[in-house]
């Protein structure tokens, strides 16, 4: 039986929880970039590798962002259970809650960190990246694999803190994360001091730093408490059956992410095989330019995800399933409205977008190559925003099981089998051609998933 109906406008309760993970998210994008950027207008001696150090970062963004998914494995169960135990003001269970996430964070945390490092090299010869575009790559990715157990409890604290209404302490540590990072990549990127030049490895080492303080600050913030949740040090052991249920949410949408994950690492290998000699380094450099810009519009999305996830979560908590859907709907249409202004700038400034990457004539085919599918996703915004922010509501009421069949018919259906004739077959359209594919994957999800919420099923989900 839904009770007393909440009076608060939904929208703006969207927009209360949705701005501060917007302003975290564009200080993640902003690191990004200047990451790329440190690399793209810092040439090497030998002129022959700058096209090669912007190849390995285009495959980078793809591993960066899979780390960062790593952490799905704590942090959507550790958001959906403590918004449905704060929404019923169980505020014990809440607590526990974020004990046994963090205690799941170290120990993921571990475990992903080892296999990372020795299964590095393995994974960028699947990519297909070889040469000293995957030496760079692999260089890159060792520092983040080492430290990733402060990334994992960093991003589990701030879910629980999401689940307990607060998006407000997330973006602090962005910021504080983001403040350190780019000091901390150009000192190592150059070398200062004391500190030696370790050049491309460096920008890894100063953003793994920098989660080490982020994970630090966010322990912190949850032991003084946040909304009547806090972390108690004291009995802090294992409670198996809270970490099941924790992980009967996390895993299967962690099981969609690394299906996203997967598809686009197979994506990715479709494109690292796309021309030859230094063509190949040219269309890689191009798809990761307009991969990251592409992430604007993502990362905009993902703000109205998180804001529809918490509400979703609590008001099933509260036993508002109309509210929580009428949430979930709000986050859509804001975050889309968000997220095709972005289009709108990706169609109009990709050139010089691109050119901020690419700054020298000697770089105008990664221009050339780069501009055209950059335009082409702008107009799949509407159909991205769909996707991702009705799966982090579906995530918020713990329906976290069929949207791994979405994903798995959006990559395997269409994105795969259509980039591999477009790009190999005899309608070579190279990049473009995979992109096109891209496109087409997005609209269907998007539709599926506009489908799956307007069912209401998940409405009924048992956490």
């Amino acid at each position: 039986m839904e009770l007393v109906p909440d009076p608060r406008p939904a929208w703006r309760q969207v927009v209360y929880l949705a701005w501060p993970v917007l302003a975290q998210q564009a200080l993640i994008f902003s690191v990004g970039i200047y990451d790329s950027y440190l690399a793209g207008n810092n040439v090497p001696a030998d002129i022959g590798k700058h096209v090669a150090y912007q190849a390995a970062q285009g495959n980078i963004s793809y591993l960066t962002w899979f780390l960062s998914s790593y952490t799905v494995l704590v942090s959507v169960g550790s958001t959906a259970l403590v918004a449905r135990f704060v929404g019923a003001r169980d505020w014990g269970n809440a607590g526990r809650t974020v004990q046994q996430s963090l205690l799941l964070s170290i120990v993921l945390g571990i475990i992903g960190g080892v296999a990372g490092w020795f299964l590095a090299p393995f994974l960028m010869e699947w990519l297909g990246l070889t040469g000293d575009a995957g030496a760079f790559a692999v260089e890159f990715l060792r520092p983040l694999v080492a430290l990733l157990v402060f990334q994992v409890v960093e991003q589990a604290g701030i879910h629980c803190l999401i689940g307990a209404g607060d998006t407000r302490t997330g973006p602090i540590v962005s910021g504080c994360v983001a403040l350190l990072n780019i000091p901390l990549a150009w000192a190592f990127f150059h070398g200062v001091g004391p500190l030696p030049a370790w050049g491309f490895r460096g920008i890894a080492i100063g953003t793994a730093l920098s989660h080490v303080i982020g994970s630090m600050i966010v322990v912190a913030v949850l032991i003084r408490g946040r909304n009547g949740v806090r972390l108690h040090l004291r009995g802090m052991t294992p409670d198996f059956r809270l970490m099941y249920r924790l992980l009967r949410v996390s895993v299967p949408a962690a099981i969609d992410t690394f299906s996203i994950i997967a598809g686009q690492f197979w994506f990715l290998s479709l494109i690292n095989q796309i021309g030859t000699g230094p063509m190949r380094d040219i269309t890689v450099a191009a798809h990761g330019h307009a991969i990251r810009w592409e992430g604007l519009g993502y990362l905009s999305g993902k703000a109205f995800g998180v804001a529809a996830m918490a509400l979703v979560g609590q008001n099933l908590g509260a036993r508002r399933p109309r509210r929580a859907a009428e949430c979930g709907w709000t986050a859509l249409l804001l975050g889309a409205a968000f997220m095709s202004l972005m289009g709108l700038v990706f169609f109009i400034l990709a050139e010089p977008m691109f050119r901020l990457f690419s700054p020298g004539e000697h770089q105008r085919p990664v221009i050339d190559v780069g501009v055209p599918v950059l335009r082409l996703v702008a107009f799949a915004m509407p159909a991205l925003a769909c996707a991702n922010i009705l799966n982090e509501a579906l995530r918020g009421a713990g329906h976290t099981r069929t949207p791994v069949l979405i994903t798995w018919l959006g990559f395997l259906g269409v994105r795969i089998p259509l980039a591999y004739w477009l790009t190999q077959g005899s309608p070579n359209l190279g990049l473009f051609g995979a992109w096109l594919a891209m496109f087409a994957d997005l609209h269907l999800r998007g539709g599926l998933f506009v489908w799956l919420f307007a069912r209401g099923r998940w409405q009924q989900t048992v956490v």
